[in-house]
């Protein structure tokens, strides 16, 4: 009996615990239901953006001139200071003139003695020409032999070299003198230009030598209402900077004001800091109430494309994958030498293409046979970078290849003519809209069952928080997945990283 119990209560405890098990369990179903992702989304908007590129640089005026001295001394006097206006031909400074004003005194008493030698020179010469004629007389009346004659004609004409030699001893001591003047004279520093004098770099009793290289004691700018920015810009974006370009441009020293200029100059000397390949970009500034200064640090935008009126996106949203997507996509990448194309019929695309392109270039800029031969060893050489880069990884190869583009655009402007330059660089412009892996992107929105729905767009412009967005189905106010939103928990962050690069 007592054992009887035993096995039923076993049983009855046995049948608590699967019932607690399909309860747990059913629980758990219902609340991975409950919890199931929720979406953040942003609309589709209409209106303008305006592509840019930022950079820093340094306000400089446009023509600044470095004054320095030709000799050497101490300077003796200052005429004027830092801020001081002056005009062309002023003195500012002038260095000992004593050294050199004995020097022209030497000159002076060399240039005299060697006039003396002249005067000797010309008596002797006159002697010799009266001993001559004498011995021709006595000669013709065989009172002397013709020997005689001989040697008097020899001193004769060693009369006239010496007088010849004095009076280029003459011209020499004169050039001497000339010589030393002009030291004189260039103790005395004047202004080579108007302007201000924005630097001064010595002091009355200090010492300059100059040897191979003048020394500078001011310099002077020439007009303080017209300065000009040298900014630096990036390799990866100087392809789309051209001249003419609007920019504007603030300083530390007037906050929450912005002066207007545009680009006047695209500098093609590459400067290489640490590895950081940057060029020089001049963008004109108008000073006219002289508030800007030389040396302020300028920070720029420079507009390089605007559109009015087209459909747009919040960055977020391009970024966005849905969770299981990403890794499935990872996935997807890693087995591309199976499913995707062969290598080898991608160059021969890539190497397709950059023969139609070429062909263009040669038919619509109507390159003559010397441009041909310089046009294809940059392509080439074009296409074995862009070849070497597969092994890159992809944040690496976007950047790299940026810089390539930049490069070979550069150096094929370099063989075009001035008329043929507008022209390549509307088919460079065109050339980049059409090229499908630079443009091309994916958006997600939620279908009849709410499950994410992947949709193929183009992206163009980008002003760093929205991009220029087209592609079937994209409409104003639809709404595109931009985050993640679950039970409990905040926001879910895109992937980071920055808008999709344009090719153009």
């Amino acid at each position: 009996m007592k054992m009887l119990r035993t096995g039923r209560a076993w049983k009855i405890t046995l049948a608590v615990l699967i019932l607690g098990g399909v309860g747990a369990y059913a629980w758990q179903l219902n609340r991975s239901a409950d919890a199931a992702p929720q979406f953040r989304t942003v609309k589709v908007e209409r209106g303008p953006i305006t592509a840019t590129v930022s950079a820093t640089g340094t306000l400089n005026p446009v023509t600044s001139v470095q004054v320095g001295t030709q000799v050497s001394g101490q300077i003796k006097e200052l005429f004027v200071d830092f801020n001081s206006p002056v005009k062309q031909g002023q003195l500012v400074a002038r260095i000992d003139p004593e050294t050199f004003e004995y020097r022209v005194r030497q000159a002076q008493a060399d240039a005299d003695a060697a006039r003396s030698a002249v005067g000797r020179a010309q008596v002797s010469l006159i002697n010799a020409q009266r001993e001559l004629n004498r011995t021709k007389e006595l000669v013709s009346r065989n009172f002397v032999s013709p020997a005689e004659l001989d040697a008097k004609q020899s001193t004769f004409d060693l009369a006239q070299a010496d007088l010849k030699n004095a009076q280029s001893v003459v011209a020499q001591r004169e050039a001497s003198l000339a010589s030393s003047r002009v030291d004189l004279g260039r103790t005395q520093i004047r202004a080579p230009v108007d302007g201000v004098v924005i630097k001064r770099s010595v002091d009355v009793g200090q010492t300059v030598a100059a040897s191979l290289q003048a020394p500078e004691l001011f310099v002077i700018a020439r007009d303080l209402r017209d300065m000009q920015v040298e900014a630096s810009i990036d390799e990866a974006d100087i392809g789309r900077i051209r001249n003419g370009q609007r920019a504007s441009f603030t300083v530390d020293a007037f906050p929450g004001r912005s002066f207007n200029g545009e680009v006047k100059q695209v500098r093609k000397s590459a400067q290489n800091v640490q590895n950081v390949v940057t060029y020089t970009v001049l963008i004109t500034a108008n000073n006219e109430n002289g508030q800007l200064m030389p040396g302020m640090t300028a920070n720029v935008r420079i507009v390089t494309d605007m559109r009015e009126s087209v459909l747009k996106v919040a960055n977020a949203a391009l970024r966005f994958r849905p969770p299981g997507v990403a890794a499935v996509e990872r996935g997807e990448s890693k087995n591309d030498g199976a499913e995707a194309r062969p290598a080898a019929t991608k160059s021969a695309s890539a190497s397709g293409q950059g023969a139609q392109f070429r062909e263009r270039l040669v038919a619509e800029l109507k390159l003559d046979a010397d441009q041909q031969a310089r046009l294809d060893p940059i392509l080439e050489d074009m296409r074995n970078k862009f070849m070497a880069l597969r092994d890159m990884p992809e944040e690496a190869r976007g950047r790299q290849s940026a810089a390539i583009r930049a490069e070979s655009r550069l150096r094929i402007e370099d063989i075009l003519r001035p008329e043929q330059k507008g022209r390549y660089a509307e088919l460079v412009a065109e050339q980049g809209g059409r090229s499908g892996q630079q443009t091309r992107a994916r958006v997600w929105t939620l279908d009849a069952e709410g499950k994410p729905r992947g949709i193929d767009v183009r992206v163009g412009l980008t002003d760093g928080s929205t991009t220029e967005i087209a592609g079937e189905g994209i409409a104003e106010a639809v709404e595109l997945l931009s985050g993640t939103l679950t039970a409990g928990s905040t926001a879910q962050q895109p992937a980071k990283g920055g808008p999709p690069r344009m090719f153009f």
